[in-house]
């Protein structure tokens, strides 16, 4: 090799044949006659023999000599003589052989079609879509299709085969289900439109037909429960069906013809069906048929609400004779435990029947709601029924039955819409047990308390909570009373005395009643050691709600300790000094109302083996012409006999009107009270809003009247609480009434302002704040986020629950409630006096002296550095920088350092002290 360069590239060049390439003119025709020959062969089963890849080669070189044309049209053609000679094979099947004839010629001809394509790839990938031909197994599909399912001898006779097979498996009998299943897979093989059009649409046409007439001969022979479970097995049947030999999609569309025949079409009949329909299933109990019911009828539309309207029916019609029964009312506690029977017994149904469904379970409780509220006593039997329970129903119960038995009274209480009524009730009934001591626990007793509070809040029980700290007060002044007068007390009668406070307890104005000498000094010396104990308050002696324990010795000697009320001992206690007296006689020596009186002697006197008394003439009622004696043959195997008081009367019509009216007395208050913070959130509202409005917030204690409640808008209209839109007036005259907070009632300082309402003071309490006014002229300060200006008149302002109240102006001017603000003039004698006032911190000995006056600096200051602003902390520190400046400034003047101090503590303390107390957030 020699030279230095690289070696030449070669150029290469393309060059056109010489001469031109002819085929045979009869290349084609001979090749397809061999492709021909093999397609006969895999039908006549014998391609053992054939060579699949010279096959393969044949019809590439076809294609790729242009001849595919000729190619798939031969094969079309081929395909189809063959199918109609497949045609007449399946024709000619008899019996159940035709089934089994059309799936063996539809395996085989599958097998062709994978044979054939694998021949003709080629073809199927280039000529095919290139001339947008069917390819060549969907061609064969086609083809079968056409020329098979579609002929007049077979489409017919196939589908009665297969409906006839159905129908038969329908009636019991045994069927070839895997030839059935290979029969419809071959139809949805060949698309979901020949399965759906050629097999299904009949096919649930034929379902429907049969239902129906099945559906009707069984609801005529059977009960609503038999019906159900067939009607459940027939849908089960044809779920199976399904999933055994027809195609996924089927089954919504089956199970939706067996659900409208077999229970949409005769749902009404099924649940109004006598003596075994939905009714009778609730009151029997049959958890199974209301399940499977339950299970049926949800599948229809409607079906569940056809339930839930019939059981709602069943319901209210059913506690609408319980509660109105008279014989049934006469009982309260056997009452309520009739009202929790039925409520634990749909409970369970519906827990177990109808799956906890909320919308039954909503249903259930509207419905014991709806009968629980037209019994106006209802609230009074649920507190009669607590009553009884905690009294002697609780005895030997665990502590987890105590709570069941709580919930289940809570769940009745949240029934009731007059809530305020069952809480008067309950009270009386708490202060009975209380004070006889009778309840069976005080942690039930405040179980259900906890259970009120949390119900219904605070305010409901605090009169409650009340009543229990009154019994532990009584308790812990008795023990400091007789410690202290157990000399002064001798051997004289015992006294247990409870202390009531006056707006807890439902006490009612007692005449007083004459007691006893020997009770009437021991009475009298408690009271002298209470008033002296206790300054500003005042006693009044409930006789009527008190108890005694007497003893007492009878004919031959017998003694017997009797348990009677106060009432009763001032009665017995007279019968010491003589034998017998007439019914005047002890009314004016006991001073006791008539009607307890009454009472009172009809129990000593007139029941058996409690008669302490003799009464002439004997009758079962007391007279004024009455005379009684002591018993001296009163005999008892008790030692300790309890005496109880005859229980008066049901109350009269007369009694029912005083004590509704009363009711709703206490309800007053508490709609103005909504009213007012409604009105101060929203500040213009209408009429027909304010009502709705109002009986959301009061339905949880009570249901509003709407006529109550436009008559306390009247009546806060009148007292200027509230006003009329003037404009609306105008302009729709008295349809729309619209009414907004007078500002000048609460906002400005109105110097004739009344006391507060009560509907004022819950109002307040609730803490509902609005916008402030401030009227032109009369602004003490401009509020910021956490910043107050101040003005600079000599004025203290105090803010309370209702605003800011001016001592100077004698006014409110200006709501708030981000700081208690307090601003004072100049002056340490009203600096020490206001902050004695109010209990920051105590400067008893602050004197003007210099020491004393930098004390009060010093305490300002600690008060103050726990509530400062971050303004006034950066103001501080600003300040501090000054000084700072003016020292060194000072002292480069070369001024007497000592000097310019002394006239700063003679100046600046004071100005200070009041600048931090005035910016102080009160606690």
């Amino acid at each position: 090799m020699s030279g230095g360069g690289p070696p030449k590239k070669r150029n290469f060049k393309i060059e056109l044949f010489k001469h031109r390439v002819e085929l045979d003119p009869k290349y084609a025709e001979r090749t397809w006659k061999v492709l021909e020959h093999a397609i006969h062969e895999i039908y006549n089963h014998n391609a053992s023999g054939l060579s699949f890849e010279e096959l393969y080669r044949s019809a590439y070189n076809m294609v790729l000599h242009k001849y595919g044309e000729k190619l798939y049209d031969g094969l079309e053609r081929t395909m189809t003589w063959r199918l109609k000679e497949i045609s007449k094979s399946i024709e000619a099947a008899q019996g159940g052989l035709f089934l089994e004839e059309l799936n063996a010629k539809w395996m085989d001809h599958n097998k062709a079609l994978q044979m054939i394509r694998d021949i003709l790839m080629y073809m199927d990938r280039t000529y095919v879509p290139q001339s947008r031909r069917t390819p060549v197994h969907e061609l064969g599909l086609n083809l079968w299709r056409d020329h098979i399912i579609h002929s007049p001898m077979i489409h017919s006779r196939l589908l009665d085969t297969l409906l006839d097979l159905i129908h038969r498996e329908r009636m019991g009998e045994m069927i070839n289900r895997g030839l059935m299943r290979s029969i419809t897979k071959m139809l949805m093989d060949l698309g979901a439109a020949v399965y759906q059009d050629d097999f299904e649409k009949p096919f649930l046409d034929v379902t429907a037909s049969f239902y129906s007439g099945e559906s009707q001969e069984f609801i005529e022979c059977c009960d609503c429960g038999n019906y159900l479970k067939k009607s459940e097995r027939r849908l089960n049947e044809e779920m199976e069906r399904v999933s055994h030999y027809l195609d996924a999609g089927t089954e919504a569309k089956i199970t939706s013809v067996v659900e409208k025949e077999m229970i949409a079409n005769h749902m009404h009949r099924l649940v109004h069906m006598e003596n075994s329909g939905l009714v009778n299933m609730l009151v029997d109990d049959k958890y199974d048929d209301l399940a499977r019911m339950y299970n049926l009828f949800r599948r229809v539309f409607d079906g569940l609400s056809t339930i839930r309207d019939v059981m709602t029916s069943y319901l209210r019609e059913t506690g609408k004779q319980l509660v109105t029964d008279p014989e049934r009312l006469k009982d309260p506690v056997e009452f309520v435990q009739r009202l929790l029977n039925e409520k634990d017994k749909h409970d369970k149904i519906i827990n177990v029947a109808f799956g906890n469904d909320k919308t039954f379970q909503n249903a259930l409780n509207s419905s014991f709601e709806y009968f629980i509220n037209l019994n106006n006593r209802s609230p009074e039997f649920i507190s009669l029924y607590v009553d009884d329970k905690l009294r002697k129903g609780l005895k030997g119960a665990t502590e987890e039955d105590v709570e069941v038995i709580l919930d289940k009274v809570m769940m009745l209480f949240r029934y009731l819409q007059e809530k305020d009524v069952f809480e008067k009730y309950y009270k009386q009934h708490l202060a009975k047990r209380l004070l006889s001591g009778k309840t069976v626990s005080d942690d039930a007793e405040r179980s259900m308390i906890v259970k009120l509070k949390t119900e219904c809040g605070y305010q409901f029980t605090s009169k409650l909570e009340g009543m229990f700290t009154d019994m532990k007060t009584s308790q812990d002044t008795m023990i400091d009373f007789y410690a202290k007068k157990s000399e002064e007390l001798g051997d004289g009668p015992t006294l247990d005395v409870h202390i009531l406070t006056t707006g807890s307890w439902p006490t009612q104005p007692c005449p007083p009643c004459n007691l006893p000498t020997e009770i009437l000094a021991i009475c009298d010396k408690f009271r002298t050691y209470y008033l002296g104990t206790h300054s500003g308050r005042r006693l009044t002696w409930q006789t009527n709600m008190g108890t005694a324990d007497i003893k007492a010795t009878f004919g031959k000697g017998q003694k017997h300790e009797l348990n009677v009320s106060t009432y009763q001992m001032c009665v017995l206690m007279l019968f010491n000094s003589t034998d017998g007296l007439t019914y005047k006689d002890i009314e004016q020596d006991t001073a006791i109302p008539a009607s307890d009186l009454k009472r009172c002697l009809q129990s000593l006197a007139c029941v058996k083996g409690k008669n302490v008394l003799r009464k002439e003439p004997m009758s079962k009622d007391i007279s004024e012409d009455d005379t009684f004696y002591f018993n001296d043959k009163f005999t008892s195997k008790l030692v300790k006999v309890k005496i109880g008081t005859v229980v008066a009367q049901k109350e009269s019509e007369p009694e029912k009107q005083e004590t509704r009216q009363r009711v709703e007395e206490d309800r007053k208050p508490q709609i103005e009270a909504a009213i007012v913070r409604i009105m101060k959130s929203r500040r213009v509202l209408d009429h027909n809003s304010i009502v709705a409005e109002v009986t959301k917030q009061l339905q949880a204690r009570f249901m509003p009247n709407p006529v109550v409640i436009k008559k306390r808008i009247e009546s806060l209209i009148e007292r200027e609480f509230l006003e009329r839109d003037k404009a609306d007036r105008k302009e729709r005259g008295m349809r729309l009434i619209r009414h907004h907070i007078c500002p000048d009632r609460f906002e400005s300082g109105n110097r004739d302002m009344e006391p507060p309402t009560q509907a004022q003071l819950e109002a307040e309490v609730e803490g509902n704040y609005c916008r402030s006014r401030v009227p032109e002229g009369r602004r003490a300060f401009a509020m910021k986020r956490h910043l107050y200006t101040y003005a600079h008149a000599s004025n203290m302002i105090v803010q309370n629950r209702f605003g800011v109240w001016s001592h100077r102006d004698q006014g409110y001017i200006r709501r708030t409630r981000y700081f208690k603000f307090v601003k004072i003039g100049w002056g340490l004698s009203r600096l020490r006096r206001v902050c004695q006032q109010h209990g920051v911190f105590a400067w008893y000995q602050c004197t003007p002296r210099r020491e004393e006056l930098e004390a009060a600096e010093a305490g300002v200051r600690r008060l103050f550095s726990r509530h400062t602003p971050a303004w006034m902390k950066k103001q501080k520190r600003l300040q501090r920088r000054e000084r700072e400046r003016d020292e060194r400034r000072l002292n480069k003047q070369k001024r007497p350092l000592a000097l310019k101090q002394q006239q700063l503590k003679a100046q600046a303390p004071m100005a200070r002290a009041v600048l931090l107390f005035a910016y102080t957030k009160w606690k």
